[in-house]
């Protein structure tokens, strides 16, 4: 995933979730942020951003915040970015050998997931998530409460009851990291959730992401630790 006409910013503030105010070539300047979650340890007063210039003419702000600094670690705020790094993965044959077709958007039953993989007639239900909270070195999801995020996780449970292939995956935009593990005292209905599904079968897979001001790429699976020292 490339970015074009990237720029250097610091950041001033958030009005809301949707714009922040940055410094800009001397100038203040509003942006649009592609990413709606808190991202309060990462959007601070006078932290390195950057901005992606907008080809659009008409929007309302000419550039995205796409990436922050924090203490010397660059982290990828698209929101929109893991599903797509995601997909650049599998096509190259590192998840699954022999796949016939990939369908992004995929409903079955009441859920709708990311993606579906087809091997034949062997169908393999995927939810991306994307991850930017660190801590000490370790990527934590969720960093608000997600009852969306549950609602996939059960619905993955219950495709896996009627035969499907599951994955949960996480894609961490920053890297190193150590391992991911739920962020249980922010939700904890998403990891007891999470545990559930790791029981009944479904494949919760973590990836780490290669991170520069104008790109991201997945680099190499990361452990998940669910309760204490065990991993998956």
């Amino acid at each position: 995933m490339n970015y074009p006409n990237v720029q250097k910013a610091a950041f001033l503030a958030r009005p809301n979730r949707f714009v922040a105010r940055v410094l800009l070539n001397g100038a203040e300047e509003t942006v649009h942020v592609k990413n709606t979650g808190r991202c309060r340890e990462l959007l601070t007063p006078g932290a390195a951003v950057w901005l992606t210039r907008s080809d659009k003419p008409n929007r309302k702000t000419a550039y995205d915040l796409i990436a922050v600094e924090k203490g010397g670690l660059l982290v990828n705020l698209d929101a929109q970015v893991p599903n797509h790094v995601f997909r650049e993965w599998v096509e190259t044959g590192a998840f699954l050998p022999n796949l016939t077709k990939i369908r992004p958007e995929y409903t079955h039953r009441d859920s709708r997931f990311d993606f579906c993989l087809e091997q034949g007639n062997r169908r393999h239900l995927v939810e991306v998530k994307g991850i930017t909270l660190e801590e000490d070195g370790v990527a934590r999801f969720p960093d608000a409460p997600t009852e969306r995020g549950v609602k996939h996780i059960n619905g993955l449970i219950a495709a896996r009851q009627e035969g499907f292939d599951c994955t949960l995956c996480f894609v961490v935009q920053f890297s190193p990291v150590r391992w991911v593990e739920p962020n249980d005292r922010t939700h904890p209905a998403f990891g007891e959730a999470l545990r559930r599904a790791a029981h009944a079968g479904v494949h919760i897979l973590a990836l780490s992401c290669a991170v520069t001001p104008d790109s991201l790429a997945v680099n190499r699976r990361v452990p998940v630790r669910l309760d204490g020292d065990q991993q998956r």
